[in-house]
């Protein structure tokens, strides 16, 4: 074959990618992922359902592995963006149920060209995979004031860039970001795969900005869960809000109807902190200073003035040498709601080891997620409290910030965010 006749031949047959994916398409081809991890063969546990009343991945019972990723938006076209939100929506909603990102799949395209999944889940099955969707500030008003999509007059008042907190340390490199994806599964290879796969989607519209990989779950969303431990070795969020207290939610997480934006009733707000623990700091603390830095004991996680781990914490209680038995510093008092004007957030936050630090320490710590009704009046009071009193600061580096405007949940013929942009 000569070059000239080589290089059409290769033109005619990469011509004929966008028409033979189209016609797959129509024609419901059935993906590699899909034909080993059918909706048939999943097991019904296995399923998030994508599309409700709210985004999955919030109240879902918290899931064993995170993988983060917020984005820059790269294109100044709004039908652009539109287009990836939809391209997205229809990836998303596929991977939840164990198939493939692209309607052709990772095996059975064209050998031409690329596929339209990279194929490390092939018979994986989601694993309770969510993918929860977040639109940060910047993108109603980029850092030079400009309106680049005509959404500026639709920011909610509630989508604050997050005060600067005493003893911040953040790597501007690690926070913001005008979009965020949750991907939360019981499999890490699910959850890394589906936002591997979102990014290869939105190549040229947006680009990653940054990424968290997470293990262990900090935070119980479900009366069915034990409260998990973090690095330190502490249960972490013993008096979280449950997935099964409606009252609660719709007090502290869900924005109501007549508040706020009316695209976002049936939302909630993210905050999201990447929270660096000087573990070997830590480790050689006492259990004595490491119970009255926390304010509970380490074997049962109850309060220091109680038994048990739900034990109300008594914070007027005195001892025999008529000192508070919980410390002034400590960390449950300081956050505790009945302290902070009944402030409380939903937390579903991870532990993260991501190596070293080039000095033979570990660059391990906690990625706080707590979602809300509004900043302003939860994280924000709370966290600037936590900032000047906490005992704990001496043991943690806030290293990253963002917070995200997390849309309701999306409905039949919907894209993420669709509300927004109509």
């Amino acid at each position: 074959m000569t070059a000239t006749t080589e290089g059409i031949s290769r033109r005619s047959a990469l011509g004929l990618i966008g028409g033979l994916a189209v016609a797959s398409a129509a024609a419901g081809v059935v993906s590699a992922r899909s034909a080993s991890a059918s909706a048939s063969a999943v097991p019904a546990d296995d399923v998030v359902p994508f599309r409700g009343e709210h985004q999955a991945g919030i109240t879902t019972a918290a899931q064993d592995r995170l993988h983060m990723v917020a984005f820059d938006v790269v294109t100044e076209s709004r039908e652009e963006l539109v287009a990836l939100l939809t391209a997205w929506t229809a990836a998303a909603e596929r991977m939840t149920v164990g198939r493939d990102a692209g309607p052709v799949g990772a095996v059975d395209g064209i050998p031409e060209a690329p596929p339209d999944d990279t194929g490390e889940a092939i018979g994986l099955s989601p694993a309770r995979l969510t993918l929860t969707f977040g639109i940060g500030p910047s993108l109603f008003r980029d850092a030079d004031g400009r309106d680049r999509f005509g959404l500026a007059d639709r920011r909610p008042a509630e989508l604050e860039e997050l005060p600067e907190f005493a003893g911040d340390q953040l790597d501007p490199e690690r926070g913001g970001g005008d979009l965020c994806i949750q991907a939360c599964s019981d499999d890490p290879q699910v959850a890394v795969h589906a936002v591997r796969n979102l990014a290869r989607i939105g190549f040229g519209t947006v680009r990653v900005r940054w990424s968290q990989l997470g293990f262990g779950r900090t935070s119980s969303t479900s009366t069915a869960q034990t409260t998990p431990r973090n690095l330190m070795g502490f249960k972490d969020g013993t008096s979280n809000i449950d997935a099964e207290d409606a009252a609660g939610l719709a007090d502290h997480v869900w924005v109501q109807p007549g508040e706020g934006a009316g695209w976002m009733v049936g939302g909630s707000y993210l905050v999201a902190r990447r929270i660096r623990m000087t573990i070997e700091t830590w480790d050689r603390v006492s259990l004595a200073e490491q119970e009255a830095v926390i304010g509970r004991d380490k074997r049962e996680g109850a309060p220091l003035t109680g038994t048990r781990e739900h034990d109300e914490p008594d914070f007027a209680a005195v001892g025999s040498d008529g000192a508070p038995v919980m410390p002034a510093t400590a960390h449950v008092r300081l956050a505790h709601p009945t302290q902070n004007g009944g402030a409380r957030m939903l937390r579903r936050g991870y532990s993260f080891v991501d190596g070293t630090d080039g000095l033979g320490r570990l660059d391990a710590g906690l990625f706080f997620l707590a979602y809300m009704r509004d900043p302003r009046t939860s994280f924000v009071p709370v966290q600037q409290r936590l900032a000047r009193s906490d005992a704990l600061n001496e043991y943690l580096r806030h290293v990253g910030s963002a917070v995200f405007a997390v849309p309701p949940g999306v409905q039949e013929g919907e894209h993420w965010a669709q509300s927004l942009f109509t």
